[in-house]
């Protein structure tokens, strides 16, 4: 079905809210050991971004991986260390250089960011940085 609207502007708050969904549904996903993917995109649907969850599920695998240990996510309204450093990654606030991991790796997960970042503009609108401002 095609859309004969343009999508509403994104608030402040749509691109974390969607990455902070998306990795709690992706960390519920790898622990109980399902797809992580079609677990993603009824997640992402309310979002109108289901097409967002092969993305998503790169981004957060490549990011566990440079961070060497499973990703660790909040509970309730606490986000978790893990997860404030990778909203900072995505919006461009924290530099990648925060992780330390094999060079390799590093580039890869580079990759994922700006094909996260490309992504989110193209489905959701322009980039977080810009929002915040």
């Amino acid at each position: 079905m095609s859309r004969h609207f343009p999508p509403p502007a994104p608030e402040a708050t749509a691109v974390p809210a969607i990455l902070i969904d998306a990795a709690w549904c992706w960390r519920e996903a790898r622990d109980s050991g399902r797809s992580v993917q079609p677990c993603l995109s009824p997640t992402l649907d309310p979002h109108d971004c289901t097409m967002l969850a092969p993305v998503l599920d790169s981004l957060c695998l490549f990011y566990e991986a440079a961070l060497g240990r499973p990703m660790k996510v909040g509970v309730a309204l606490s986000l978790s260390d893990d997860e404030l450093r990778l909203l900072g990654l995505v919006d461009g606030s924290e530099p990648h250089q925060c992780l330390t991991c094999p060079k390799g790796l590093g580039a890869t997960f580079d990759g994922a960011l700006c094909s996260t970042r490309i992504m989110l503009e193209l489905t959701i609108g322009p980039p977080l940085a810009r929002t915040q401002q």
